[in-house]
């Protein structure tokens, strides 16, 4: 092969990767995670929490715009199912300001955490916008 035909098939390559990527219905990733603290960690009794979301864009609650929502952060607490609204209350934790982080206090010992991504109204994303993480606290 020439270098020639090397750089085309390059270019080529590159260029329709690019293209996908912003094509309207390209797959682009579906996640949520947590920049801090990370699994297994042992972390302060007060500690900050950082979120992250990919494939969808944060926005406050009550904006009802496909695409976009914002964090739950559920602590030591069952899962929240695809559809079903998140409770508010200190196991349930609404972030509808469109915050992606805040600082928490819990007791010593092992705790679950679990970001939710949910939608203007509370309904849960389900499974593919869920992370859940285990952290001990001194």
């Amino acid at each position: 092969m020439t270098f020639r035909t090397t750089f085309r098939m390059t270019f080529y390559s590159f260029s329709l990767g690019a293209l996908l990527t912003f094509l309207p219905g390209a797959a682009v990733a579906q996640s949520v995670d947590f920049v801090e603290p990370k699994q297994g960690d042992t972390v302060p009794s007060t500690f900050t929490v950082r979120f992250a979301v990919e494939g969808m864009a944060v926005a406050p609650a009550g904006d009802m715009t496909a695409g976009t929502g914002h964090h739950h952060l559920l602590i030591d607490t069952a899962d929240i199912e695809e559809n079903v609204a998140i409770p508010m209350d200190d196991q349930h934790r609404h972030f509808g300001k469109g915050q992606t982080e805040t600082s928490i206090t819990l007791t010593p010992g092992k705790h679950r955490l679990t970001m939710q991504f949910a939608d203007g109204a509370h309904r849960s994303y389900g499974a593919k916008y869920r992370k859940s993480i285990e952290v001990t606290v001194k």
